[in-house]
């Protein structure tokens, strides 16, 4: 028996929500604005007494899993690993299938991010490389190849 019924979205606590917002818009995907979210529920989900939060849901323009950004408000957002190698455990990227791998590539490399090592190919079907994004998201970018 299987209780999920489908994948509904990848969360990640951040600390600038409106610059993690503007990369992941950068890439192609749609925000659905931002919204603030308190009181019982929160307090019961996340076992912490009086937070709040700010939350912004992205989605890709084919629909799918969305993203979900969120940033406390309260209690004060505790430090990540915005350095983390890729076999650091834990959530280690976030992966987008692009048309263009390079030209993404260019995108954010000139909006200031850098690549973690450099653009892979395997067997002939894929081209990849894994982006450090703001606050240290590790974004995966696999471009397919041929048919």
């Amino acid at each position: 028996m299987s209780f999920i019924q489908r994948f509904d979205h990848i969360g990640i606590t951040v600390a600038d929500i409106d610059a993690v917002t503007a990369f992941f818009v950068g890439l192609g995907l749609e925000a659905d604005g931002k919204m603030a979210v308190e009181g019982e529920f929160l307090d019961t989900v996340i076992g912490t007494t009086g937070a709040a939060t700010e939350i912004v849901m992205l989605r890709a323009p084919g629909g799918g899993t969305t993203l979900e950004l969120s940033s406390f408000v309260r209690p004060q957002h505790l430090p990540g690993s915005p350095a983390a190698p890729a076999n650091e455990l834990g959530l280690r990227n976030i992966a987008f299938q692009v048309e263009d791998l390079h030209a993404a590539v260019e995108h954010v490399t000139a909006d200031g991010y850098s690549l973690v090592g450099g653009i892979g190919e395997y067997e002939g079907s894929w081209r990849m490389a894994y982006v450090r994004g703001p606050e240290g998201i590790i974004v995966s970018l696999a471009q397919r190849l041929g048919n």
